[in-house]
């Protein structure tokens, strides 16, 4: 892993200042894949926006001489969320008995990759959450497994599968302990 040149970590509960700059760090992120629907910057942004009013939500932004280079954001969900609805085989109960964190998104632009950056935002999403369990989805085929098998790395358990939405791949749900 490189050294990080330094980085500001900044946290939002709303959309107002930053919908641009998670936007903007989105659109290089995910430039490979832009052209299919569950991935255009359109459908992105409308997940982003209907996130944003759901409770707890909170957005962590890193930030290197005033540019955005990475995000991360999600919010709280409740047992009988339609998070964990989607989610086969239906999670213990130990998971969905009280509230947990939804990492919704994660993303480091390409230059910023193996610098920690990730961690870095990942790590201050998770500092100010109550939470006892703390649960994302990943494609497992992205990066060809490195972004499933980094994941492992930083705790998480694979819990089973998810499709979001008729177009979104088959996602791995997996969870992990928040403290």
């Amino acid at each position: 892993m490189t050294t990080a040149p330094a980085i500001e970590l900044r946290t939002f509960t709303t959309l107002d200042t930053v919908r641009g700059d998670l936007l903007d760090v989105y659109a290089e992120v995910r430039a490979p894949l832009l052209h299919l629907p569950n991935y255009a910057v359109t459908a992105f942004g409308e997940r982003l926006d209907r996130h944003a009013t759901e409770p707890g939500f909170v957005a962590v932004l890193a930030y290197a001489d005033g540019h955005s280079v990475g995000y991360a954001y999600g919010n709280t969900i409740e047992h009988g969320d339609r998070y964990w609805q989607r989610t086969t085989p239906a999670p213990a109960e130990k998971y969905t008995e009280r509230p947990a964190v939804a990492l919704k998104e994660i993303g480091v632009r390409p230059a910023w990759r193996k610098t920690g950056t990730a961690r870095r935002i990942h790590d201050a999403f998770l500092t100010a959450r109550e939470e006892p369990f703390v649960t994302l989805m990943v494609n497992s085929a992205a990066g060809e497994g490195k972004v499933h098998a980094l994941y492992a790395s930083w705790g998480y358990e694979d819990i089973g599968q998810s499709q979001p939405s008729p177009a979104s791949p088959v996602l791995t749900v997996m969870i992990r302990a928040n403290r």
